[in-house]
């Protein structure tokens, strides 16, 4: 089930089954290409790169998922101008919604043209929007959302509620772009100073391997390290990541 919303999130056309198949091929392919050609037949970094291999169909879903949410949110505000002006041009919500789904660009077309055929298919608009809540997990979307069911039961001027919504989600993604731009040089530090000790240790293995290969040839002290070096790698990745991640 959560695959599934994964694949759904991404609007990747696989089923459970295929995305279960693609950890397997890639771990296959990262064992192989790393005991036929990278390693020379060392049996240890080539289980650690198949390792590494079960993670990247997630890595690439999540950051397909990333991506996708990041450009609706950015296209949500001139949404909702097309979608307010669909309105005050006497169209209903749906009708409305269907003049997105043919004029706004991707994702967002994709998603209320979704939104429009499950109405058409006779499920409720409420739960047609919640299931675009979850394809798309966005607390502007959510605030939108919320707006329109409650127009729905209790009625007012939906058009001026999305002007103000337009408005306000127009200063957030203005004020998001702001501390992307403060917070740049944490990100290229925090980039920086995790790569650069992996790629220098290949490098040095590349250019001088009896000089670094007693690194990895040493099970009892050399592999202990290594795996130190890397736990705190990884601390201090997630530290930094911590202190630039700030909420809007």
């Amino acid at each position: 089930k959560k695959w599934r919303k994964q694949l759904a999130r991404a609007d990747l056309k696989l089923t459970v089954t295929e995305f279960a198949a693609l950890h397997i091929a890639a771990m296959v392919g990262f064992f192989g290409a790393s005991y036929f050609v990278l390693f020379g037949g060392d049996l240890v970094f080539s289980i650690a790169a198949a390792f590494i291999g079960f993670f990247v169909p997630r890595i690439w879903v999540a950051r397909t998922i990333s991506g996708r949410l990041r450009k609706f949110e950015e296209q949500l505000p001139d949404t909702l101008g097309l979608w307010v002006n669909a309105l005050r041009s006497g169209y209903s919500v749906l009708q409305s919604m269907e003049a997105i789904a043919k004029d706004a660009p991707e994702p967002t077309q994709t998603e209320f043209k979704r939104v429009v055929q499950e109405v058409q298919l006779g499920i409720d608009m409420d739960d047609a929007l919640e299931h675009m809540l979850e394809r798309v997990e966005s607390e502007d979307l959510d605030l939108v959302v919320t707006a329109v069911n409650i127009n729905r039961e209790v009625g007012g001027n939906l058009a001026e509620i999305l002007d103000v919504i337009s408005g306000t989600i127009r200063e957030r993604i203005k004020l998001k772009g702001e501390i992307r731009v403060l917070t740049s040089q944490g990100r290229m530090t925090g980039y920086l100073i995790s790569g650069l000790p992996i790629v220098l240790a290949f490098f040095l293995n590349f250019i001088s391997p009896g000089y670094m290969g007693e690194m990895f040839a040493s099970r009892s002290c050399g592999w202990p390290l290594l795996g130190i070096g890397l736990a705190l790698i990884g601390m201090g990745t997630a530290a930094i990541q911590k202190i630039i991640d700030i909420d809007v």
